[in-house]
């Protein structure tokens, strides 16, 4: 069992976490401007992903630059993986690979703690991805307190590159963002996936 094997029945019988999807989690998160370099590779790649319409090239040409651009707003004081191997715990079903990594960590050439963004990539249909990325959130929760930096929350997205879904995961609560979020609202994706980082970066500085 891996990951991928995981539907939200699934992570929730083997788990036992409350799922919640009433919450519109980030209705306060602000804008983020996206720098003209997004800006244009969005401009380029946008329909031509749409057009190949393959999970590879929306994650090379929508999802990887929108990441990217998070490491380029946060000065790369963050580490960003793709296509990773994260074994966490077989016997519960945590290994395999995800799709996309971020942590709170300038080490680039292996996975520290604290990971704190889980990105999942699926072609279209977002609701299957759910629970992986879910699945993926709570490995990474044990991942951060196996070396003793847990952090208050674990944030997860699901995305096909043009439709974005974010989740949250705390404690033993998964919590499913009842909005979807567009491409064409790249500041506001910008927005949800800093706001983690950004609260991180600045306990570590004032420590």
């Amino acid at each position: 069992m891996a990951y991928s094997d995981f539907t939200l029945a699934k992570v929730r019988e083997t788990f036992q976490f409350v799922i919640d999807e009433k919450r519109n989690l980030f209705r306060d998160v602000l804008p983020i401007q996206p720098s003209a370099t997004l800006t244009t590779l969005l401009e380029e790649y946008t329909q031509l992903a749409t057009a190949i319409n393959t999970e590879k090239a929306r994650s090379e040409l929508l999802i990887m630059p929108v990441l990217t651009e998070v490491r380029r707003q946060l000065n790369y004081q963050i580490s960003l993986f793709s296509g990773t191997d994260f074994d966490v715990d077989a016997s519960k079903g945590l290994n395999g690979f995800c799709d996309f990594i971020l942590c709170s960590s300038e080490e680039q050439f292996y996975i520290k703690a604290p990971v704190i963004t889980i990105v999942e990539a699926k072609n279209e249909n977002i609701k299957s991805g759910l629970g992986q990325c879910i699945a993926t959130m709570i490995a990474a929760q044990l991942f951060n307190q196996n070396i003793q930096q847990e952090v208050k929350a674990i944030y997860g997205v699901v995305t096909s590159g043009t439709n974005w879904r974010f989740l949250m995961l705390e404690g033993l609560t998964a919590y499913i963002d009842i909005m979807e979020y567009y491409i064409s609202d790249v500041d506001k994706i910008l927005g949800i996936l800093l706001q983690p980082f950004q609260s991180a970066l600045l306990q570590i500085s004032v420590q």
